[in-house]
């Protein structure tokens, strides 16, 4: 068993309520106060961010910027559960379902979108 386990990545948002909203809600993060803004917590992985007034050091040589992001999300249920989830929080699938490698083997994805344009995806697996 590996001695390395994926704890955090960083985010860029341009608008912090926006964001923390769209987080929150969409995508059910747990939301950890931070500074001016607000980090993103699902289960033991979490998402810290830069955002305005506040970019974190050290940083990458070329940080991504708000929209450059492409993540991947498990959804517990299934694909029409997804779909419909998003569209009761009007968020439009741009691409799916749609079949697609994940971190548990193959799986089924929608492709949407936060509201700074980053690339996100639901996977499902299949039980």
């Amino acid at each position: 068993m590996s001695k390395i386990t994926f704890d955090h990545c960083v985010i860029h948002v341009g608008h912090w309520a926006r964001s923390i909203a769209f987080y929150r809600d969409v995508l059910g993060a747990e939301i950890v106060p931070y500074g001016k803004g607000a980090m993103f917590r699902f289960g033991p992985a979490q998402l810290n961010t830069h955002g305005p007034g506040q970019i974190g050091t050290p940083r990458a040589d070329k940080p991504v910027m708000p929209g450059n992001s492409d993540l991947c999300f498990e959804w517990r249920g299934t694909i029409a559960e997804a779909a419909a989830h998003l569209a009761h929080h009007n968020v439009s699938v741009e691409l799916g379902p749609v079949e697609r490698p994940g971190a548990r083997g193959q799986g089924t994805s929608l492709y949407f979108r936060d509201p700074d344009g980053s690339l996100l995806e639901f996977i499902v697996y299949a039980a």
